[in-house]
């Protein structure tokens, strides 16, 4: 690879999507490892980084993706990992547990329909504000800081996923954009990000979610000379798996990384391009 200056984007590296040692609320297979393999590109690249933006996803416990949020008609919460179309807010299957938010679940659960984005899928209760499960992986971290003192250069952190009545995969803009909250709303900061760069660097969790949302958003709002600077590191990013009646998560993460490809963006690893 280039010997170019490169910034870092590194996407929700937080410890409840890593599995191994931290063992987080929604470990994501080979995690820890990615996390691993990248804080040492990090020490090896060394001040050739010229700056690194990282991703929380950062949640209240009620948020609609949480099993707090919904009840059937007994006043169970649904199982994590269940799937709620449109048809079963018709039904009534599952209703908001506040009566005040029915309106709102119906125009969401339609809207990410409307939109052919994932349809709502419960999450096990996961990077809660001020949770263990919040913090970036103790390894990346200790190497961020590492090139935060090298550097003299101060981290980005940008957060995402605070407001309970939107998912929030990509850090770019929510899946249902909320028109009160600029938070939801598309964010001119990471587009600036790569627009200022020579090579942008991508890693993080879930291949299948944050970090597909996050670049394929990135990438349709930037001019398409601007894709060629993505650089992805294919063994520092995981998929979520597949669960029974979800789609095919892994296969999703890899369409993203072919399409991605197809419009430009390279892929490499971190040992060749630590190179």
């Amino acid at each position: 690879m280039s010997k170019k200056p490169v910034r870092l984007l590194v996407i929700d590296p937080q410890r409840d999507f890593c599995d191994g040692p931290c063992a987080g609320a929604l470990a994501v297979p080979g995690a820890h490892a990615d996390m691993i393999r990248l804080a040492a590109l990090v020490d090896r690249l060394g001040r050739r980084i010229e700056a690194i933006q990282v991703t929380l996803d950062s949640h209240h416990l009620y948020h609609v993706a949480n099993p707090l949020w919904w009840t059937d008609a007994d006043g169970s919460p649904p199982p994590p990992f269940t799937v709620i179309s449109v048809a079963d807010v018709d039904a009534g299957r599952w209703r908001p547990r506040d009566a005040a938010a029915r309106d709102h679940a119906r125009y969401y659960v339609g809207e990410l329909a409307r939109k052919g984005n994932y349809p709502l899928t419960i999450w096990p209760p996961h990077c809660l504000i001020g949770t263990p499960g919040h913090a970036v992986h103790p390894d990346l971290m200790a190497a961020l800081l590492r090139w935060s003192e090298r550097a003299v250069s101060p981290l980005s952190f940008i957060t995402k996923g605070s407001n309970p009545g939107t998912e929030h995969y990509s850090a770019f803009r929510a899946e249902v954009e909320d028109s009160r909250d600029p938070a939801t709303q598309a964010n001119p900061q990471m587009l600036k990000f790569i627009e200022d760069a020579d090579q942008v660097a991508i890693a993080g969790e879930a291949t299948s979610h944050c970090v597909r949302a996050t670049v394929t958003d990135l990438a349709n709002a930037l001019p398409a000379e601007h894709i060629r600077k993505l650089v992805f590191l294919e063994d520092c990013s995981s998929p979520v798996p597949a669960f029974p009646g979800g789609p095919d998560f892994p296969a999703l993460g890899a369409q993203f990384i072919r399409d991605l490809a197809a419009r430009g963006m390279q892929v490499s690893d971190s040992a060749r391009f630590s190179l």
